[in-house]
């Protein structure tokens, strides 16, 4: 059985901390949710660590479905959370209720994530009353990149903060089950999920958030143009797989594989059958 949004406001409820992953294929997704992971997002950063994009904008609505669905298919505990790429949910509420509910119906997600605080909960509201949980996403904005000015720490003057404050009471109020606070100071981080009911997910947001979700492809090293001051490498699997991919191509050139254990035999009879019918030929 799924992790449902009530058990993630469990968590809040109890203080237990909980960590979220991003995860965008089959194989990954099995990784994620064996580990018990209980939050699962097909973030529309698949642009930029699967795709090749500069940043998470080129993201179309048929790309996070597509992966949403091997996701799916990979897990079995985890709540899926699919993240509504930019310009699919800005025009107006129906069209956000239009897209996110291809997200759930063809996807197969059990919610969305869309970014925004004060200008996107009257959708929020639209979505909820029917019947779709909303992830909410306020600070460092990803698909704002360009109005932001770059990936910058947002709500580090006093206006700032209090619009962070702003937007987090907004998407509470108008549904939103959790709400991802990303690239924000500590100490804002702190007092906002102290102030509000529903958890909050940091992601370069301190230590005190309810929960904490990273990019997998980062904290496994697995994604190397940059690492995030925010991220930890866990691992190092680019290395790794660099050095196997060597190894098989050397291993072919030098004739150690494939080997007799890598093959697949039939009868000598037949082996001499095709001799002579080759012979034939010459």
């Amino acid at each position: 059985m799924r992790v449902t949004i009530s058990d993630i406001q469990g968590f809040k409820e109890r203080g237990e901390k909980f960590a979220a992953l991003t995860a965008y294929d089959y194989v990954t997704a099995k990784l994620v949710d064996a580990a018990g992971i209980p939050i699962v997002l097909v973030g529309d950063s698949l642009g930029m660590v699967v795709l090749g994009y500069e940043n998470t904008i080129p993201v179309r609505l048929d790309d996070v479905i597509y992966h949403t669905r091997a996701v799916v298919r990979g897990s079995s505990r985890a709540l899926v959370v699919a993240d509504m790429p930019f310009m699919t949910y800005q025009k107006s509420p129906e069209q956000a209720l239009e897209n996110a509910g291809r997200c759930i119906q063809e996807g197969g997600a059990q919610a969305v994530k869309l970014e925004g605080g004060i200008r996107v909960a009257g959708t929020i509201e639209r979505l909820v009353a029917s019947g779709i949980p909303v992830m909410a996403h306020i600070g460092l904005t990803p698909q704002s990149v360009h109005q932001l000015g770059g990936f910058k720490v947002q709500g580090k003057t006093s206006e700032a903060a209090r619009r962070l404050v702003e937007d987090a009471i907004a998407v509470e109020e108008a549904g939103a089950f959790s709400v991802v606070l990303e690239t924000v100071p500590a100490d804002l981080a702190r007092l906002i999920t102290k102030g509000l009911a529903i958890p909050t997910i940091g992601i370069g947001a301190g230590a005190d958030c309810d929960g904490e979700i990273q990019v997998v492809s980062d904290i496994l090293g697995w994604f190397t143009d940059f690492l995030p001051k925010h991220t930890r490498r866990y691992a190092n699997l680019a290395e790794a797989a660099g050095e196997a991919i060597s190894s098989y191509a050397e291993d072919v050139k030098s004739r150690r594989f494939p080997t007799a254990e890598n093959s697949y035999s039939i009868d000598d009879a037949i082996v001499s059958e095709i001799e002579d019918l080759l012979k034939k030929r010459r």
